[in-house]
C-alpha cells in the first residue's frame, strides 16, 4: 500500500481520489500502467494494494480502471472490509443457486466490482446499473447474479428474471421501425408512418414489421436511392423499371426468391390511398398516384406458385428417405448418452468405469468438489482422451430427440411446438371405456385451436418430457416465454419445451428448435454425406407428416383438420406424390375396375388364340417399319403401305424411301411420255404421302441427333 501511495503523492490533489484521477488512472487503462512504471513495487503488489484501496473506498475507480487493475481475489477482500449485510445475504443465496462454482465465484466478484465502480452498496444497485456494467464488461457473468438479486426483491417485480430477458428490446413503435431506414423526404416518411400506423390496428406485430420492410426498405428507400429528388408517389417509367430490376437481386447478390411480398404490399399501399382519399380527401387525396404494380406484373404469380409447390414437393421427396435415418440417429444418441451418464453418475471422481465397451474416467465436475452428486458430470474417454460434459451432452441429445419425434409424429409448426404446455395433454374417455390421449394445440397461424389424438409414439415422447421435468423440479415449472414474432412476453405457463437459463427455467425459442435440428443433421454428415446438401427445417417434418397421412389412405379433409388447415387446398399443397404411389393407386384402380366387369372377359386365352395374337404382331412388321393396325383387323389399304397412315417408318429405312422416290419420279417421266394421265395422278398422290412420311421420320429423329427442327414461318391465311 505504501508503494501505491508514494506513487500517487507526486500528483496534485487534496485527496487520494483526486491524485488518482490526476495521474490519469481513471481516464483509460494505460494510466495505471504508467503509475506502475513510476512506482518502486512490482505490478502484482500494486494491483493488490489498489484492490485494498478500492475495497476501503479510499479510491473509486472507473470501469476502465477497474478492468486495467483487475485486483486479485477482490471479492473476499471487499467482503472483509464492507459492512453490507445484504451483500452477505446475496453471497449465501448465490451459493445455493444452480450454477457451477466458477460461475458463482465470477458473479460474486462482478457484483463487488460493480458496487466499487458505482460507489454504492447493494441496496443502491439497480437493474439499469447492472445492465450498464454487463454491457460494458463482457464476460462479467452477471447473468448468474441477476436471478438471485431478483429473488431477493432488489429489482421491481416487472423486471424480467434473467439478464438475457432484460436485454430483449421488445416491440418498437411505427416511428422507430420507419426511422431506422433513414428516409430523406420528411413528408413521405410521415405519410408512410401514418399509413402503417393505420394498418397496424388490423394486423399483428410481425405482419406490421413485414409491411415496414416491404414498403420502406424494399420500396421507397430504393426509390430515393435511384432518384434522391423524388418527393411524391408518382413514379416515372424509368424509376419503376430500375426498382423492379433491383428488387430481383438481394443485398448479398443472390436472386430474390419471393418478390411477390414487396409487389403486393406496394400495390395495396397505392390502392388503399385511393380508397381512403374518397372518404378523407383532405388527408390522403394529394398522395393519390398511379400504382407502379400493373396487372401484368401479377399474372405470372400463379405460375410461380405452381413452381413453388413443385419445389416443396421435391424437397419432401428428398427428405422422406432421410427422416428414418435422422430419427434413428437422435434416438440412439440419446439412449447411449443416457446410459453413459447413469454409469458415470455411479462412479466417484477419479474412478474408471466401462460403458458400452468403452473405458471412461470420471473427473471433477467443477462444482462442489466435496459433493459429486451436485453439478455437471464430466468424464474422459480412455481411448481418445476427450473430455465430455456428460450432463450437457445428454441434455442436448434428449431435446434433439424430443423435438424430432414430436414434430415427426404430430406435424406441428415450430411455434406450436414451443407453445405446448403440461395443460395441452388431455385424456378423453370414450363411451366404451377406452381412454384416448389428446394433445391440444394452441391457436397459432390460423388462430384456431385443434385437438390431435396422440399415437403411442407421440405419447411416449410427451411422457418422457414431463418425466424429465418432474424428476428435477417435482413438477413442470411455470416459466415465461418470449414470442419472437410478436416481440412480447407470453403469460407464464408450464411449457414442456423449456431449459435452464442462468439457473432459471425459460421456454425455448423457435430459433433454438431450428438450431438443434440443424445440429443433429450436421452430425450425420460424416456417416451419411447426403445430409451435407440437405437442411432439415422444422416445417419439413410437417410436410412429411401430411404426406405420410394422405398417402397411407387417410381422407385429406381429416388430414387438414389434424394439421389445422382451414382450406383443404393448403393440405393438397403439402402432400408430395411419389412415383410408387402413382403406380400403386393405378393398379388398385385397375383391380377395382376388373371386379365390375364380366368375368368372362378376363378368361385365360387358349393356345391357338395366343399364337394368333403373337402372329398378328409378326405380320405388322413390313419393309419400311411397322404397321399400327389394331389386333384382329386386316390391312385396309391392300398393302399400299406408303399411303397408309398406320405405317410407322423405321428411321433406318430413310435411304430406302429415297430410292422409292427416285423410282416414282422415273415412272412419272415414263407416264408423261406415254400420256398415262391416270398413272400420273396416282404417282403424285404416292409422292405426297412418301414425302410427308420422310419429313415426319426426320423430325422424330432430329431430337435424338441433337439437331434443330425447322418449323418454318407462319403464313397469313387468305
Amino acid at each position: 500500500m505504501g508503494w501505491l501511495l508514494e506513487a500517487l503523492e507526486v500528483h496534485p490533489g487534496a485527496t487520494w481520489q483526486e491524485r488518482w484521477e490526476a495521474a490519469g488512472c481513471n481516464r483509460d487503462g494505460n494510466g495505471f500502467s504508467v503509475l506502475v512504471d513510476s512506482a518502486d513495487g512490482g505490478r502484482h503488489q500494486l494491483r493488490t494494494a489498489a484492490g485494498h484501496a478500492f475495497a476501503m473506498r479510499l479510491i473509486q475507480p472507473s470501469l476502465d480502471a477497474m478492468s486495467a487493475v483487475s485486483p486479485p481475489r477482490y471479492a473476499p477482500m471487499f467482503l472483509q472490509v464492507t459492512e453490507d449485510r445484504l451483500l452477505r445475504d446475496f453471497r449465501e443465496r448465490l451459493e445455493l443457486h444452480p450454477a457451477s462454482d466458477e460461475s458463482k465465484s465470477k458473479a460474486l466478484a462482478s457484483v463487488c466490482r460493480a458496487l466499487t465502480v458505482f460507489g454504492i452498496d447493494l441496496p443502491g444497485l439497480t437493474p439499469e446499473a447492472v445492465l450498464f456494467y454487463a454491457d460494458r464488461k463482457r464476460g462479467s457473468t452477471l447473468a448468474t447474479a441477476w436471478p438471485v438479486l431478483h429473488d431477493m426483491g432488489r429489482f421491481p417485480a416487472w423486471v424480467p428474471r434473467t439478464l438475457q430477458d432484460a436485454r430483449v428490446r421488445g416491440q418498437r413503435s411505427v416511428e422507430e421501425l420507419v426511422e431506422r431506414h433513414q428516409l430523406r423526404d420528411q413528408e413521405i416518411k410521415n405519410l408512410l408512418i401514418d399509413y402503417i400506423r393505420r394498418r397496424s390496428v388490423e394486423v399483428d406485430y410481425a405482419t406490421m414489421e413485414n409491411i415496414v420492410r416491404n414498403l420502406v426498405y424494399h420500396f421507397w428507400r430504393v426509390v430515393e436511392d435511384i432518384n434522391p429528388e423524388q418527393s411524391d408517389l408518382r413514379l416515372g417509367t424509368e424509376i419503376v423499371t430500375e426498382w423492379k430490376q433491383r428488387l430481383l437481386v438481394r443485398d448479398d447478390g443472390k436472386a430474390r426468391q419471393h418478390i411477390e411480398g414487396p409487389f403486393l404490399t406496394v400495390r395495396a399501399f397505392y390502392i388503399d390511398l385511393q380508397t381512403w382519399a374518397a372518404a378523407e380527401p383532405e388527408r390522403w387525396a394529394r398522395w393519390v398516384a398511379p400504382c407502379p404494380i400493373r396487372d401484368a406484373d401479377l399474372r405470372w404469380f400463379n405460375q410461380r406458385r405452381r413452381r413453388l409447390s413443385e419445389r416443396m414437393a421435391d424437397r419432401t421427396r428428398e427428405r422422406q428417405p432421410l427422416l428414418p435415418i435422422l430419427s434413428e440417429y437422435v434416438t440412439t444418441k440419446w439412449l447411449r448418452l443416457r446410459d453413459l451418464l447413469d454409469d458415470a453418475g455411479r462412479a466417484t471422481p477419479g474412478e474408471y468405469f466401462v460403458s458400452d465397451g468403452v473405458t471412461w474416467q470420471r473427473v471433477s465436475g467443477g462444482h462442489r468438489r466435496n459433493d459429486p452428486s451436485v453439478g455437471p458430470v464430466r468424464a474422459v474417454n480412455g481411448a481418445t482422451g476427450e473430455l465430455t460434459n456428460l450432463t450437457v451432452a445428454e441434455d442436448q441429445a434428449f431435446w434433439q430427440w424430443a423435438m424430432v419425434e414430436t414434430l415427426r409424429h404430430a406435424g406441428l409448426r415450430r411455434e406450436e411446438l414451443v407453445e405446448l404446455t403440461h395443460l395441452s395433454v388431455r385424456l378423453y374417455r370414450r363411451p366404451n371405456g377406452e381412454v384416448v390421449a389428446l394433445l391440444v394445440v394452441s391457436p397459432s397461424k390460423s388462430d384456431r385451436e385443434r385437438v390431435i389424438p396422440m399415437s403411442a409414439e407421440l405419447f411416449h415422447v410427451i411422457a418422457q418430457v414431463i418425466r424429465r421435468h418432474t424428476r428435477v423440479h417435482g413438477t413442470v415449472p411455470v416459466c415465461p416465454r418470449y414470442d419472437t414474432h410478436e416481440r412480447s412476453w407470453a403469460e407464464p405457463l408450464p411449457y414442456l419445451f423449456q431449459r435452464l437459463q442462468s439457473g432459471v427455467p425459460r421456454a425455448m425459442s423457435v430459433y433454438m428448435v431450428r438450431d438443434m435440428l440443424k445440429s443433429a443433421a450436421t452430425e450425420l454428415i460424416p456417416t451419411h454425406p447426403q445430409f451435407a446438401k440437405i437442411r432439415f427445417a422444422p416445417h419439413d417434418f410437417r410436410r412429411l407428416f401430411a404426406t405420410d397421412l394422405v398417402n397411407n389412405g387417410l381422407p385429406i379433409h381429416i388430414g387438414a383438420a389434424l394439421l389445422g388447415h382451414l382450406d383443404i387446398q393448403t393440405t393438397r399443397g403439402y402432400v408430395a406424390v411419389f412415383d410408387e404411389d402413382v403406380i400403386t393407386h393405378y393398379q388398385q384402380f385397375l383391380d377395382h375396375r376388373r371386379t365390375k366387369r364380366p368375368t368372362t372377359e378376363y378368361r385365360s386365352p387358349s393356345s391357338q388364340e395366343w399364337n394368333d395374337f403373337e402372329e398378328h404382331f409378326d405380320k405388322r412388321k413390313v419393309e419400311l417399319g411397322s404397321c399400327g393396325r389394331p389386333y384382329g383387323t386386316p390391312c385396309a389399304h391392300e398393302h399400299a403401305c406408303i399411303r397408309c397412315p398406320m405405317l410407322s417408318i423405321n428411321p433406318r429405312m430413310l435411304p430406302r424411301l429415297d430410292e422409292i422416290e427416285e423410282d416414282l419420279l422415273a415412272r412419272r417421266e415414263r407416264a408423261e411420255e406415254e400420256g398415262w394421265r391416270g398413272e400420273i395422278e396416282g404417282i403424285d398422290q404416292t409422292l405426297v404421302f412418301l414425302r410427308a412420311k420422310k419429313t415426319q421420320s426426320r423430325r422424330a429423329l432430329a431430337p435424338a441427333m441433337g439437331a434443330q427442327v425447322e418449323l418454318g414461318m407462319p403464313q397469313r391465311r387468305t
